[in-house]
């Protein structure tokens, strides 16, 4: 029987076996007697059902893989619904709340008292990358730094991201040697334009003004480069701010805040008061906390109707958030036909116009997104999230195209519908001050300080406006305090500028302590070069020769004409002395001086000309001068007793040449960082303005010169040509 058997069953294992690789590669065939018989038929069994599990797995994958790639499910939807198991108030369902439903963590309460549209919408933000509210000046978008090898670029403080253009920029006439010293309405930190100065540009809120100033890189001592030691109660030239390609980057890296805090002192003091001190400690971080929850509540845009219709609005919103702008528009578009009276649709449309205006760098797209908030602000029902939100992004790109009065119109608005909101108030007085309304702007910052005393960003306002109408002493305390609070807002290098300023003209040593803290948070190059309009990389230093701007050929054409240039100007004086314009911008602690300016941002000023022609044809042969948009050519009369204030030029773009025409024997003399020098008859004088500077004339009789802005020799054709002007 069991001779039987054998042969039949191995004839059968023999029949239905394959062949199968070894472990080392090689074909063999399975086989054997009854006992290899049976081993071979359980893994028959186990090599089936590795075969099915493979399989299953990969039928698993590649339909994980087809409902991804072809958008099967909502995620959006589907998440969405699980928000009523949201147990910490952020809007969704994420590993907090199911801890919370786990028994794992102690559910948080819900935020109390603090408005929900403080933070809008994520999806309002797209593509809001070129403005922001005005009341958020420049710190907000930190230079970044860049490769040596590459040519120097102007920083972020100097181009804005947005190519829309202004439509209502003027060219002054003036001269802008020191306007943000000048305690002026607040000047633009950025400039709009199709073809951006730096493609590591930024926004700014004040970017709408035409009278812009600069300033310039890092400080180098000329004489002593390796100099880096600063005495104690000075502030001197050192290596330390001549080895940086880019002087913002250090201010970058550091993220102290630009005062001492008073926070960490509060929290000394309640370490020595006990266990009753530590409970106040718990219930202030337990209140914190609550704010940043109700910070973090999304507006509510919808009205009742609007929800009816809200798979539709997400449909569309959600090609927005794409990218895909002309899709969205048209989903909007259609959604505002088939129900006119939705604002929600009509605020979506807007939005696509908006961020496809900035796509398309359309100023009539744009226009049409401003058209299309207003209209959404206008329709009945509209809830008190969407008006706010769209009336408020009506403002800013109102701002963003020059449009003032039209932003003010807007803000006046929103204050009147909103009148308990400090921060549209804030920004009320702002866009008084982008207007040159100071009076309005002072109004408006009063109020707010009556209602909230401690607001920051009302106080370094209201200082900056106090220093404007020349009361020194009485806008200190605000700039200070402002400065202080650290609030949004506050951390602007032009209130920096001012306090210290102030300080340095109530005889107050400090200022340098604030310039220093400028310095450090990235507003100034150095506690000396204190410009705000800069590009990055070029070579900075106090006093230049003649070779090392490489205009050696316009310096021996200023120095061999000197008398014929000195004669035009004489004549001039003795015929028209009322074309010599007194200085305007509050520079000077005493005296009398006069300018006559013959080229302005790079163009003839007038027929200013034709008094001195043969001055200014010799002048015409030099473009780094004539065409220096960003300086002016001029004579300066100085009369006896005068004293001008320690001050910084606008741009490090420029270099300043001061020729002596009429130059008293002794009293006359120019401090540049911490080198005093003097003019003389017949030679040119080379420094770089946006260094700190200051001017004495305590002759017996007039000092007269002749300046000359020239380009700074390391700027590029193309940065020379798309500079805007100041």
């Amino acid at each position: 029987m069991a001779q039987r058997k054998n042969p039949k069953s191995h004839s059968k294992k023999e029949g239905k076996t394959p062949p199968v690789d070894s472990k080392n590669g090689k074909r063999t065939e399975r086989g054997g007697g009854g006992g290899g018989g049976g081993e071979e038929a359980g893994a028959g069994s186990k090599y089936s059902m590795f075969t099915w599990f493979v399989v299953l797995a990969l039928l698993g994958v590649w339909s994980s893989v087809a409902v991804v790639y072809f958008d099967i499910v909502d995620y959006d939807s589907v998440i969405g619904k699980l928000t009523a198991y949201d147990t910490d108030g952020d809007g969704d369902f994420d590993v907090e709340d199911a801890k919370v439903l786990l028994g794992l963590k102690e559910p948080e309460t819900a935020p109390v008292g603090d408005s929900p549209e403080e933070k809008p919408d994520a999806a309002e933000h797209v593509g809001e990358a070129t403005n922001h509210q005005a009341a958020e000046p420049q710190g907000a978008e930190p230079a970044e730094a860049t490769s040596p090898r590459t040519p120097p670029e102007e920083t972020a403080s100097e181009s804005s991201r947005s190519p829309v253009h202004h439509d209502d920029e003027v060219s002054r006439s003036q001269d802008v040697e020191s306007e943000i010293q000048a305690a002026v309405p607040l000047p633009p930190l950025v400039e709009d334009d199709f073809v951006p100065d730096d493609p590591r540009d930024s926004a700014h809120p004040y970017e709408d003004q035409a009278d812009a100033i600069d300033t310039t890189g890092v400080l180098v001592e000329e004489p002593l480069p390796e100099e880096s030691v600063v005495e104690s109660g000075q502030y001197l030239t050192s290596s330390k701010f001549t080895q940086e390609a880019d002087p913002v980057v250090e201010a970058e890296n550091q993220s102290g805040p630009p005062v001492e805090p008073v926070e960490p002192q509060s929290e000394t003091h309640r370490e020595t008061e006990g266990g009753s001190q530590a409970e106040g400690t718990t219930a202030n971080q337990s209140e914190e906390k609550l704010k940043e929850k109700a910070k973090k509540k999304k507006p509510k845009l919808l009205n009742k109707f609007d929800k009816t219709i809200k798979a539709e609005i997400d449909a569309a919103e959600k090609l927005r958030k794409k990218g895909k702008l002309e899709e969205a528009l048209r989903a909007f578009e259609t959604l505002v036909q088939q129900h006119p009276q939705s604002p929600r649709a009509r605020y979506g449309k807007a939005q696509a116009e908006d961020d496809l205006a900035e796509k398309l760098r359309s100023n009539d797209m744009l226009q049409r997104a401003i058209n299309s908030y207003r209209e959404a602000a206008e329709l009945p029902d509209v809830t008190s999230d969407l008006l706010r939100a769209a009336l408020k992004r009506r403002a800013e790109r109102q701002q963003f195209l020059g449009r003032m009065r039209g932003s003010l119109a807007t803000l006046e608005r929103l204050a009147q519908i909103f009148p308990e909101d400090i921060g549209l108030k804030n920004d009320l007085g702002v866009a008084h001050l982008l207007l040159g309304d100071n009076k309005g702007a002072k109004k408006v910052y009063e109020e707010v300080l009556a209602a909230s005393p401690n607001n920051g960003f009302a106080k370094v306002h209201y200082g900056f406006i106090l220093k404007s109408e020349n009361k020194i002493a009485e806008s200190i305390p605000y700039l200070k305090e402002g400065l202080e609070s650290g609030e949004p807002g506050t951390d602007d290098g032009r209130f920096y500028f001012h306090l210290g300023d102030a300080l340095q003209r109530v005889g107050d040593q400090s200022a340098y302590h604030w310039y220093e803290l400028g310095h450090k948070r990235g507003h100034f190059a150095s506690v000396w070069q204190r410009s705000l309009y800069n590009v990055d990389g070029l070579k900075a230093q106090p006093w230049w020769t003649p070779k090392d701007t490489g205009y050696t050929n316009l310096v021996k054409t200023l120095e061999r004409n000197w008398k014929t240039i000195r004669d035009e100007a004489l004549a001039v004086m003795d015929q028209n002395t009322g074309l010599f314009v007194p200085e305007e911008e509050n520079l000077r602690e005493k005296g009398e001086w006069g300018q006559y300016t013959l080229w302005q941002q790079g163009k003839k000023v007038g027929n200013s000309c034709q008094g001195v022609p043969k001055t200014c044809s010799l002048l015409e042969r030099y473009p780094e001068a004539t065409g220096c948009k960003r300086g002016q050519i001029k004579f300066s009369v100085m009369q006896p007793g005068t004293h001008v204030w320690p001050h910084t030029g606008p741009t490090n773009c420029r270099l300043r040449m001061h020729l002596g025409l009429v130059i008293p024997k002794q009293g006359c003399r120019i401090r540049c960082t911490n080198q005093t020098r003097e003019w003389e008859e017949g030679k040119v004088l080379i420094f770089d303005d946006s260094f700190e500077h200051e001017v004495w004339q305590d002759a017996d009789s007039y000092r007269l010169i002749f300046i000359v802005d020239v380009w700074h020799p390391e700027l590029t054709a193309y940065q020379r040509q798309t500079l805007s002007p100041i």
